[in-house]
């Protein structure tokens, strides 16, 4: 079909110079049909992406570019334009009216989120016919689940664009299967292989791994050698490689107790839980929404009994640990981020730390109200920022804060590992510190070797680390602790 499209001939210069570990990456990757920028958060893979569409669209006979990326990070990539490059992007959202201007418009570069593409996979089939088409998809962990029809769509869309680009710093946001999806929307399964199921087979960090040595085996020596298969296009720098003078990151962990209704609540929630087990019900430990679901009741114990219970109107462990935290670093005068996995808590917290002028950011606030809020946070006299990862764990630089206290974490490692990255980052002149609070002998305990685990395994299957360093930092006793949670037999 012939190619409708005129170029607009638009100023293809930036407005400012690559570190010289950003114009290596480009170099890397400017002429390769497809590729995959993993570089880890807080390294500036924007301006990587930046570089290389200006490049497309002057060298190598590209009309449009289409980035695609999470509905609150559009404007992001909008203001990143503004800032790096003379030209003016066009955006596509849930608007089909005005969609179809921008369809038939010159535009060369285009920003739009994932349900968009999604909801217009018709008139963007057609797009893509009228017109050579390189897209770059940020944060593409979105399409790593290959069963899901917004990842089924994007499969389908794949073959139209000339050029395609994925970048997500956490290319490994759970498990190491992760990958797959992610991978094969570049190259259709030459690399990975067209089956998922043997896939995530052989890649599957499960919990009976610390008991079954042959498993083990398969599936060390399968994680190990995915970077192997896909460094022929992919690139990854971390901050721990030395391109980069970043400031330390201290990881600091408090143990505190049950308060006593708490422990009541918790150990009646948890012999509900074990009861069920014995009654037959054997998979309670894989990671199923059905089986996270009922875990996830322990974890709200845990964080704040309110949650389950409006009656409870104590501190529990954790609270008094957090007031004496923040008050502590406020008499330093800094500023901190409080990240919970439970929208109740960022909204209790915030009104109970009034006095400093807290703000929050919940999935439940417009796209403008957490703008405010981080307008707030980082320009005037807010000293907290309470927010669950989910709703801000990407696209945001909060390096006007070092101090990050994770109040709760959740099963997700791509939430812990983002999140903490908010303030690790470019820009950043203070030591970053990382709280952790944990209720000893609980579920978060669990939780915290279990985040450890997939660290590890995500570093094998990036190639951040060897099979030999993995072997030797590996714990798989994360499998033996849920099961001592529920009371189950470990051949159960």
């Amino acid at each position: 079909m012939k190619k409708l499209v005129q170029k607009s001939h638009y100023d293809y210069s930036t407005k400012h110079e690559a570190f010289p570990y950003q114009h290596e990456a480009f170099l890397e990757i400017k002429d390769k049909d497809y590729a995959a920028i993993f570089h880890e958060q807080g390294l500036g893979k924007t301006k990587i992406a930046i570089d290389l569409l200006l490049y497309w669209l002057k060298e190598r006979e590209i009309d449009t570019v289409l980035i695609v990326t999470k509905k609150t990070l559009v404007k992001n990539w909008v203001e990143e334009f503004g800032e790096h490059t003379n030209i003016r992007p066009k955006t596509l959202d849930s608007n089909r009216h005005s969609n179809f201007f921008v369809f038939n418009s010159r535009a060369e570069v285009v920003i739009t989120n994932f349900e968009t593409v999604s909801g217009e996979v018709e008139r963007m089939e057609l797009f893509l016919k009228t017109r050579n088409v390189g897209i770059v998809i940020d944060e593409s962990t979105k399409i790593k689940n290959p069963e899901s029809k917004l990842t089924q769509d994007f499969f389908k869309l794949s073959p139209f664009f000339k050029i395609r680009i994925i970048m997500t710093g956490t290319p490994v946001a759970n498990r190491p299967y992760d990958l797959w999806a992610q991978v094969f929307f570049l190259d259709q399964g030459s690399s990975l292989g067209t089956d998922f199921s043997a896939f995530k087979s052989e890649c599957n960090l499960n919990n009976d791994l610390g008991h079954n040595e042959s498993q083990r085996d398969r599936f060390e020596n399968a994680v190990a050698h995915i970077f192997e298969k896909i460094n022929d296009f992919s690139v990854r720098e971390t901050k721990n490689s030395g391109i980069i003078s970043l400031p330390s990151k201290k990881y600091v962990s408090f143990y505190v107790g049950f308060e006593d209704e708490q422990r009541r609540i918790y150990e009646q929630i948890r012999t509900e839980m074990v009861m069920t087990i014995h009654r037959g019900e054997t998979a309670l430990f894989d990671e199923s929404q059905d089986s996270l679901k009922r875990l996830l009741r322990l974890v709200q114990v845990a964080s704040n009994p309110r949650l389950l219970d409006d009656r409870y109107d104590v501190c529990s462990g954790k609270e008094e640990t957090l007031d004496d935290l923040i008050s502590d670093i406020i008499s330093r005068d800094e500023k901190m981020i409080v990240w919970s996995i439970f929208t109740d808590n960022v909204d209790y917290f915030t009104k109970k730390y009034k006095q400093y002028d807290a703000v929050k950011i919940t999935g439940k606030m417009s796209v403008e109200e957490r703008g405010r809020s981080v307008d707030r946070f980082k320009f005037g006299d807010a000293k907290i920022l309470f927010a669950t990862p989910q709703s801000a764990k990407e696209g945001l630089t909060l390096t006007v804060a070092n101090n990050c206290i994770f109040y709760d974490r959740g099963f997700n490692l791509d939430d812990y590992l983002q999140a903490q990255d908010r303030i690790h980052r470019i820009s950043q002149t203070k030591q970053c510190n990382i709280y952790n609070l944990m209720v000893a002998e609980s579920i978060d305990m669990w939780i915290d070797k279990l985040l450890k685990a997939k660290q590890s395994a995500a570093f094998l299957a990036q190639g951040d680390i060897s099979l030999e360093q993995y072997q030797d930092e590996i714990d798989y006793s994360y499998g033996d602790m849920v099961r001592e949670i529920l009371n189950i037999d470990s051949n159960g």
